[in-house]
């Protein structure tokens, strides 16, 4: 009979040892699995924002080109921006390109700023000149 009661003691004792065991890990595994999500929202943000940065740098480029081919205009103020592709990616970037003469009156040097923005927020800004040839 000693032995029936010190065998429930000890069961007993285990019992809750086991339950504390299993909280503990369990709480190791839930700080564990949000910092590994926590990882990965920060790794998907700065994926999307390089990708955005890309491609406004591109339709800048793009856009610069366009008005260097263009005829230049004296005392022109804005040049009218090239056509953007017709694709989803690119629906929401919108293109607005300034010129302003160097000398006064404009001797044929102009300097062009092309400000690419999405969804009407600046994403990045291209400078350069446009000289009548």
């Amino acid at each position: 009979m000693a032995r029936a009661k010190i065998a429930k003691r000890i069961s007993r004792g285990e019992l809750g040892t086991a339950l504390t065991e299993t909280v503990v890990a369990l709480a190791i595994l839930g700080v564990v699995a949000i910092s590994f999500l926590n990882g990965l929202a920060a790794a998907s943000k700065t994926t999307f924002t390089a990708d955005e940065l890309a491609t406004a740098e591109s339709l800048a480029r793009s856009q610069m080109e366009w008005v260097k081919n263009a005829s230049y205009s004296y005392n022109a103020t804005t040049y009218p921006p090239a056509p953007l592709p017709n694709t989803p990616d690119y629906q929401s970037y919108s293109a607005v390109i300034t010129a302003e003469p160097l000398h006064t009156p404009d001797d044929g040097i102009q300097k062009i700023t092309i400000t690419i923005k999405r969804d009407d927020e600046v994403i990045t800004r291209l400078e350069g000149y446009k000289v009548d040839r």
